[in-house]
């Protein structure tokens, strides 16, 4: 009974996951304002370390995992890069 609402709760949440990065893909195209765009971004790195963390629960490979720690690294250090792109206009000062 377990297994069976274990594989049906990764499925639905994969489902999610894949709607909110459908809907952060399209504020990033279609964001009024770059701020808006890099939020969206944000939401879009998020989303994705999720759908492979859920990945890696599925399919019991401790890589998805690794990848997934990767993703979340490298989009912090872009969304702090654009943010203070956004501030001061450059990056390195």
């Amino acid at each position: 009974m377990s297994a069976v609402f274990l594989a049906w709760s990764i499925a639905a949440a994969q489902l999610m996951l894949a709607i909110a990065m459908a809907a952060a893909a399209w504020r990033v195209l279609r964001g009024p304002r770059a701020q808006d765009r890099v939020l969206a971004l944000d939401s879009l790195y998020v989303s994705a370390m999720l759908l492979l963390v859920t990945f890696g629960i599925r399919t019991g490979s401790t890589l998805y995992f690794e990848v997934a720690l990767v993703i979340g690294l490298l989009s912090f250090v872009a969304t702090a890069a654009l943010a203070k792109f956004l501030m001061r206009g450059e990056v390195i000062e």
